[in-house]
């Protein structure tokens, strides 16, 4: 059956026929956003949800989406889903932050410009008839410094637009390189060094707890005199209050706000000051950005449904579509590795090593940390997936190491799951061969090359004389039938382990008789989703 998709705001015709031409089926209602009501009465019919911000997806609503996957957000902000939410039933939230980053960069520069030489004030003065020539005096872009605070998808085109105008560009952002920095022709500076030298600030980071209020008093007093200060980021990166005091008192000479604390903003202190600049939230307020964005989404939301590519998710590893095949048998693999242990462990886990080893190292770990983890609990947790696992593994309170090494050992490469609890440690490895199916290679620390069943029994015992007798007895005399048999130990009369595989799940009062025997240390039956 063809993936569902519901649109519950307005994406252009050109996007939806996108959902329809990859196969995805896609009902167009994009005034549903203001009905919340209706929108909660059938949003359980749909796999994905596509929207803009009108469309406000709460944690009732999320409750109601019994089938959701994903959640698409034309735009940047995701403000408007409740993602925390959203990752506990395992549904993917993406945005598209690329779609609108030169529409945004732009008006960052429209708006230093505007800021520089008045012209809104201007405007209105001589639209007023007035010829107010010696009143409005501006300033020079021209060998200014500007400084960039957020130095990423949006900021580094301000940035490089900078250099175009021929402005000295010092940048902030702690995950800028010094090499992106000289690619960008730019001066990677420490914050307080961009305060005190910027002539103009521009703000292209996203509202973190650490960016919040980033712009203060105390900021504004490391500035120079005169200083000018744009915002087309978020609302909340600067205390309105301290930068209306600035303005006021000439120590900041001018602003331009396309964002507020507030929105929408139909009252502000800003309103009506000569030196500042005011816009409706633009920044993404082009035809092609919004062209741009909805064609994103559509193809992003697209390729996760069909073939399982992750792009540009706010809770969850992304996948390529190129990475995905070679990735899914792997992606397999971890999980496998991760239920072997989550239905063999009785105590509480305490700690998680996952080991990536040769070839395993280069691929794209996060997904397959995140695998192996909704496969660890999901024997306590039925409908955890890769996106609400690592939530849930965090709640419990369980620590999670990963390590990547070079090949050590005979295959090229291969994944090893290592727990601890209070009392013992456990471990098991394994890999994919050429037909892409998940292998067992120790259990242990015992070798073996075993396959993954459906149905399987696991046994550990001392490496003694009639356990394969015991073991085909007792099944058979109780009716059991063993489709295969794997067995393997350290060492001769050392621990030994063995992999049943059964037709179907091994009866509790066979497991029982088994148990019973002083031969057999323990027996847990497996099962395994050997189909997805």
């Amino acid at each position: 059956m063809a993936p569902r998709v519901l649109v519950s705001d307005k994406l252009s015709t050109t996007a939806v026929q996108i959902f329809k031409d990859r196969g995805v089926e896609v009902d167009y209602m994009p005034d549903l956003g203001k009905d919340k009501e209706k929108l909660a009465s059938i949003i359980g019919q749909y796999d994905g949800l596509a929207i803009r911000s009108a469309t406000k997806v709460t944690e009732k609503l999320i409750a109601a989406a019994t089938n959701l996957k994903v959640i698409g957000r034309a735009g940047i902000g995701v403000d408007n889903v409740d993602i925390p939410a959203a990752s506990r039933r395992g549904i993917i939230v993406m945005n598209t932050p690329f779609g609108n980053s030169i529409t945004t960069a732009e008006h960052a520069i429209a708006m230093m410009f505007a800021v520089a030489r008045e012209l809104p004030a201007a405007n209105s003065s001589t639209h007023a008839g007035k010829w107010e020539k010696n009143r409005f005096m501006g300033v020079e872009i021209t060998g200014k410094v500007l400084g960039v605070i957020g130095c990423g998808n949006i900021g580094s085109i301000v940035a490089a637009r900078g250099v175009g105008l021929k402005m000295k560009v010092i940048a902030y952002d702690p995950f800028l390189s010094e090499g992106r920095a000289s690619e960008l022709g730019v001066e990677k500076v420490e914050l307080d060094s961009l305060f005190a030298r910027a002539d103009f600030i521009t703000l292209h980071t996203p509202l973190t707890d650490k960016t919040k209020n980033i712009i203060n008093a105390a900021a504004i007093a490391k500035m120079k005199d005169g200083v000018r200060i744009i915002n087309c980021a978020r609302g909340g990166l600067i205390v309105e209050a301290d930068l209306i005091a600035a303005l006021k008192s000439g120590k900041v000479a001018g602003a331009a706000i396309d964002v507020f604390e507030v929105e929408p903003a139909t009252e502000s202190p800003f309103f009506g000051m000569d030196n500042v600049v005011c816009t409706p939230h633009l920044g993404a307020a082009t035809t092609e950005a919004q062209e741009n964005v909805a064609l994103q989404v559509a193809e992003q939301m697209s390729d996760y449904l069909i073939r399982g590519a992750v792009s540009n998710a706010i809770n969850m590893p992304s996948i390529t579509a190129e990475e995905a095949p070679r990735l899914k048998p792997f992606v397999k693999l971890a999980e496998v590795l991760g239920a072997f242990v989550g239905q063999v462990t009785d105590e509480p886990i305490q700690e998680v090593e996952i080991l990536f080893d040769g070839a395993t190292a280069q691929m794209n770990t996060r997904a397959l940390v995140s695998a192996a983890l909704a496969g660890l609990i999901r024997p306590q947790v039925a409908d955890v997936n890769m996106v609400s696992a690592p939530i849930m593994v965090k709640e419990r309170g369980i620590i999670v190491a990963e390590v990547k090494r070079d090949k050590s050992g005979v295959f090229d490469g291969y994944i090893k799951l290592t727990v601890k609890t209070e009392h013992m440690t456990r471990s098991i490895a394994g890999t994919c061969f050429s037909d892409g199916k998940p292998r067992f290679i120790q259990i242990k620390g015992i070798n073996l090359d075993a396959e993954v069943g459906e149905h399987m029994l696991y046994t550990t015992n001392p490496d003694a004389p009639g356990i394969i007798g015991l073991l085909g007895t007792i099944c058979g005399s109780n009716g059991v039938n063993i489709a295969n048999f794997q067995l393997g130990r350290d060492r001769p009369g050392g621990d030994a382990i063995a992999l049943l595989y059964l037709d179907e799940p091994f009866p509790e009062t066979v497991l029982a008789e088994l148990r019973a025997n002083k031969l057999i240390q323990s027996a847990k039956p497996l099962r395994f989703d050997v189909a997805a």
